[in-house]
């Protein structure tokens, strides 16, 4: 995992919110997908850094996010 100030990410990535967001200004998260890399973001503070995950590191985190 690397932490990257969101200034230095380029701005054509797509960023998603979670399925899981309501639009009462609850908690959020909003992913962008590149080549080999996932990045996470609070949707709330687009100034707070970006937390960028390698596709391996992303997939065993929902792995386990998504268990019982």
């Amino acid at each position: 995992m690397s932490v990257e100030e969101s200034a230095q990410v380029k701005p054509e990535l797509a960023w998603f919110k979670s399925s899981y967001s309501s639009g009462a200004g609850g908690e959020c998260v909003e992913v962008a997908t590149c080549p080999g890399t996932v990045h996470v973001r609070d949707s709330k503070d687009m100034a707070s850094p970006i937390l960028s995950f390698a596709l391996e590191e992303w997939a065993a985190f929902i792995e386990f996010a998504a268990r019982d």
